[in-house]
């Protein structure tokens, strides 16, 4: 009865959302899978070795199926006297037995009743309650990348892709922008656009590491950079080694760009193909301050006593020289011309040379002192070049040029 009872309550209920029709159809389906549920039932009793499938009702609460089948209206009596017929051997027995269905049984069951949706406030085990594992957290605020990147899709993505996010986080500012960033709507479109401009793939990791904000840059203006160094005729070529060497590069306005071409070819007195040629081979020229650029200039012409056409070949040859160190610059030049004795139109053919290990430049020239075989001047015998004196590795250098071996450089050098 209880059972019918929570039935006509699901009915109910189906009656609210559903149309009458489709109720009845309902009731008409549950009773034919009641009526061969006790078939089953009865089949299952009557085929077994006196034992019984215990079905969760009390014994005392199970009804005869003969006496169910033939008729719901029997008396009182006749429900008794069936009942006592079949459970006689458990009575004997003095034991309490229960009906359990089979799996087909509990199958139809789990149709019958649809299981309610646990609640929030549902009590649970102390066992249950051991098993459930709660993800930690997001910070709120942080001192490090690391804590994001397991939770955020972005920044996984961009480890695969060899970005330092270590370097990124001392940035300002730099790690809430990938914070706030999708992968694929704001990332993966400029990615896109840096390829097709030449980064390679290993390199796009380190670009992004030294630029990340080169990710908050609209498309648009990034276009238009790009075709702007186009239109001053740069090639395909010329434009990935610039954007590579220089990640800062797309983040200038056209106008900073021209600018900075107008400044060396101006300072420099440098046609268009050699300023183009300049900036290819240094592109951080056009990014870098000015102001170490305005200096070395200055101590060149100054200081060193160079003259305007050898700056320009030396600038030509090494663009580093423009952005060395001051200090180190003007010991090599000092050592080179009033030690060596060389002077500026040798040092302007050989340029290389303010590129060299100041200590092995020293090193070399006592030890071809030594020997008697230091001789820089090309219009006398047994000349050596300033380019094979800071060029050519020890062995070569000993065999070829000082004419001795590596271990009498060695000997050398320990008596210094």
């Amino acid at each position: 009865m209880a059972f019918w009872a929570r039935q006509i309550c699901v009915w109910c209920s189906s009656v609210k959302t559903c149309s009458v029709a489709n109720s009845i159809q309902r009731l008409r389906k549950t009773h034919r899978t009641w009526m061969q549920l006790h078939q089953h039932s009865a089949l299952s009793l009557l085929c077994s070795d006196n034992h019984f499938l215990q079905c969760g009702l009390k014994t005392n609460r199970s009804v005869s199926l003969g006496s169910h089948l033939q008729s719901t209206n029997s008396s009182n009596g006749q429900i008794r006297s069936s009942e006592n017929n079949l459970l006689s051997p458990v009575n004997d027995c003095q034991q309490q037995a229960e009906i359990i269905p089979s799996s087909d049984t509990k199958t139809l069951y789990e149709d019958w009743e649809d299981t309610p949706p646990s609640s929030a406030l549902e009590e649970i085990s102390e066992e249950e309650a051991v098993q459930i594992v709660a993800e930690p957290p997001l910070p709120l605020e942080s001192f490090t990348l690391r804590d994001y990147v397991d939770r955020s899709e972005t920044l996984s993505k961009l480890v695969l892709l060899g970005v330092d996010l270590s370097k990124i986080e001392k940035r300002p500012n730099a790690g809430q922008l990938l914070l706030r960033m999708d992968f694929e709507k704001d990332i993966r479109k400029r990615l896109l656009f840096l390829k097709d401009v030449g980064v390679e793939d290993n390199q796009l990791g380190p670009f992004l590491t030294k630029n990340p904000f080169i990710l908050a840059v609209d498309m648009e203006a990034l276009e238009t950079r790009v075709a702007y160094l186009k239109s001053k005729k740069f090639g395909k070529e010329a434009i990935a080694l610039m954007v590579s060497g220089a990640p800062f590069l797309l983040s200038f306005s056209v106008e900073r760009l021209d600018n900075r071409l107008g400044f060396f070819q101006k300072e420099l007195g440098l046609s268009v193909q050699k300023t183009r040629d300049l900036v290819v081979r240094l592109p951080r020229l056009l990014t870098g301050s000015l102001e170490p650029i305005k200096e070395n200039l200055q101590l060149c012409r100054i200081e060193l006593g160079f003259r305007h056409n050898e700056i320009q070949h030396i600038v030509s040859k090494v663009p580093k020289i423009l952005t060395a160190n001051k200090r180190k610059l003007t010991e090599t030049f000092d050592y080179l011309h009033n030690v060596m004795g060389i002077p500026h139109h040798i040092l302007t053919k050989f340029p290389q040379v303010f590129n060299s290990k100041l200590l092995q430049v020293k090193e070399r020239h006592m030890f071809l002192t030594f020997l008697g075989r230091a001789q820089y001047d090309p219009a006398q015998p047994n000349y050596i070049s300033l380019d094979k004196l800071v060029s050519m590795p020890d062995e070569v250098f000993c065999t070829e040029i000082a004419k001795a071996s590596v271990q009498d450089l060695e000997k050398f050098l320990k008596t210094l």
